[in-house]
């Protein structure tokens, strides 16, 4: 602790010449020169510590100003004095720096200050530690990871491991408190990634220009019924409007689809991935047959029209029929869904993007990335504050799908009407 308070004062040897009324600091420090051509970036690094750190200094001296008056100057109606100097400490760099501030005691005791308390707040820690956090740096090398201007403290494995437990968590809150009732969506996406025991069921939306947002998300064991129902609850309470028409985007999973007819009614509108079906597909395949297979649905999903795409695929079951019989149910079983978006009359770019779950299947790759470093997963808390504050940082770097310019058409393929347009109806 001596050592950080010990370098912050070496880091700032300049002095606070004057605060002036108007709020304007005077600092005066020494520089450098022969240092600075010798080392300028070294030397212009520790300036501008220097510099922070009196600015601090002169906050927290212009307050004491106001709460005790003028240093050296008798005032009769004086209700506070300055009381000597304490160590403190504030965040700084991405890190705790050491430094002394001025007491100030009235008559009932000690006066806190509210600049001190300003630089404590651990906000900007908890950003820092998040940013890196989230680039992949592990938490027991954070201190590593910054640049070496100043020294400080509170960065160890624990110390990191609270911040980004708070900051993570707050992240998290964010996207479950998040207001759904102004996003004009024309397409959900919904699947589940899954972490070791947990599996997180993730609801992403695309509006009819074409950008994504990530929804909501839900934990369960496994990608069942309850789970997946609870997850669609939870946007219809945030402001998902139930009675406008959506096209869902879904794997395979029966549970899911149950779930939206349950809440979103028989008429629904669901595409079933057309990936995972030809997944499925192979599991009961030799592996001889997978390169056929796989060039007939391919031929056949990048049909455009409805009725040659479907004949394609029937041809495709009768051949399947007679390799293997449970290969031949599997494409069977919902093959109308995997061609929701040819019956629809997609046009082809926004069809291709619209018939898989890749658009989310992308920032869940993100999401395994950069939680990879974590080895041990305690809970579901542990989980859901990982997924949704990966969730949202991929979310800064989306794209809008491939093909949005057709969305308006779709939109009105769907049968709804724009937000803004039923707003002007109104």
């Amino acid at each position: 602790m001596r050592t950080a308070y010990c370098e912050s004062e070496r880091l700032s040897r300049g002095k606070i010449v004057e605060i002036g009324k108007d709020g304007r600091v005077t600092l005066q420090m020494p520089l450098p020169v022969v240092n600075l051509l010798i080392d300028a970036q070294a030397e212009v690094e520790a300036l501008a510590v220097q510099c922070g750190l009196l600015l601090m200094k002169a906050c927290i001296e212009s307050e004491v100003e106001q709460v005790a008056g003028p240093r050296y100057v008798h005032q009769e109606e004086r209700r506070a004095v300055r009381a000597g100097q304490t160590p403190t400490w504030a965040f700084y760099s991405g890190r705790k720096v050491g430094y002394r501030r001025q007491r100030v005691r009235g008559e009932s005791g000690e006066i806190p200050l509210v600049s001190v308390s300003a630089f404590q707040k651990d906000g900007r820690m908890q950003r820092s530690v998040a940013a890196k956090v989230l680039s992949g740096v592990k938490m027991r090398r954070y201190e590593q990871c910054l640049d070496d201007v100043c020294e400080g403290y509170g960065v160890d494995k624990s110390c990191v491991s609270r911040h980004w437990v708070n900051a993570s968590a707050q992240a998290l809150k964010n996207l479950a408190e998040r207001r759904l009732e102004n996003l004009d969506l024309a397409v959900i996406v919904v699947d589940g990634l899954r972490f070791k025991e947990t599996l997180v069921v993730v609801a992403l939306g695309v509006d009819c220009k074409g950008y994504k947002q990530v929804l909501g998300l839900y934990a369960g064991a496994t990608e069942n019924a309850t789970t997946c129902k609870n997850l669609l609850e939870d946007l219809i309470r945030r402001g998902l409007d139930v009675k406008r028409k959506y096209l869902w985007v879904i794997d395979g999973s029966k549970a899911l689809r149950s779930a939206i007819r349950s809440v979103f009614g028989e008429d629904a509108l669901v595409q079933r991935c057309q990936v995972h079906k030809k997944r499925n597909v192979k599991d009961h395949l030799p592996r001889s047959y997978h390169r056929t297979l796989s060039l007939r649905l391919s031929a056949a999903y990048g049909m455009a029209a409805y009725a040659d795409a479907k004949a394609e695929l029937d041809k495709t079951v009768k051949w399947l029929e007679g390799v293997s019989p449970s290969a031949a149910e599997s494409l069977r079983e919902g093959l109308e869904e995997t061609l929701t978006v040819h019956g629809l009359g997609v046009a082809e770019l926004l069809r291709r993007s619209l018939s898989s779950t890749n658009l989310i299947e992308s920032c869940f790759s993100t999401t395994r990335e950069r939680s990879r470093s974590v080895k041990r997963w305690r809970g579901e808390d542990q989980v859901m504050r990982w997924a949704g504050t990966v969730l949202l940082d991929a979310e800064k770097h989306f794209r809008r799908v491939r093909g949005y310019a057709a969305m308006p058409a779709l939109l009105s393929k769907i049968g709804n009407e724009p937000l803004e347009t039923q707003r002007v109806g109104a």
